[in-house]
């Protein structure tokens, strides 16, 4: 993946991070979302006071993107930390992975994992959901 575009998706997650609504885990999490034709969509974590409602930012890019017909992604860059500083990478928990696997290829859709546009590891989604299901396993 060309260098300059991820370092703009890594500027656009890291954006995403004031938006987050994290009273609860004070964990702050921003995403920026390649379609396939190049498009940008953003997200941020959205908590609930009960817990389950709450919404990683990851999901709330692709339901952005999804809700406006978009439906073949290349990439998504993720970053997070607790009040926002960006210490670890933060990986995508299992069911963001499986929303994934709804709309991208697992040999082919990346996950950049950054915590500042010079440090920073790109994994491909079957990386990281080794066996995972998907539409292919219902047709």
């Amino acid at each position: 993946m060309d260098k300059k575009i991820v370092e703009e998706m890594i500027e656009l997650a890291m954006e995403q991070l004031r938006f987050s609504y994290t009273p609860y885990s004070g964990f702050k999490v921003g995403a920026a979302l390649l379609t396939k034709d190049g498009k940008l969509y953003t997200g941020c974590n959205i908590e609930n006071a009960a817990y389950t409602p709450t919404n990683c930012a990851e999901r709330t890019a692709f339901f952005k993107a999804v809700s406006e017909g978009e439906k073949e992604f290349q990439a998504i860059c993720v970053v997070g930390g607790k009040d926002g500083v960006l210490t670890e990478y933060a990986a995508p928990c299992g069911v963001c992975r499986q929303v994934m696997m709804e709309f991208c290829n697992p040999d082919t859709f990346q996950i950049i994992l950054a915590t500042s546009k010079e440090q920073y590891e790109i994994f491909t989604l079957k990386e990281l959901l080794p066996l995972g299901f998907g539409p292919k396993n219902l047709a």
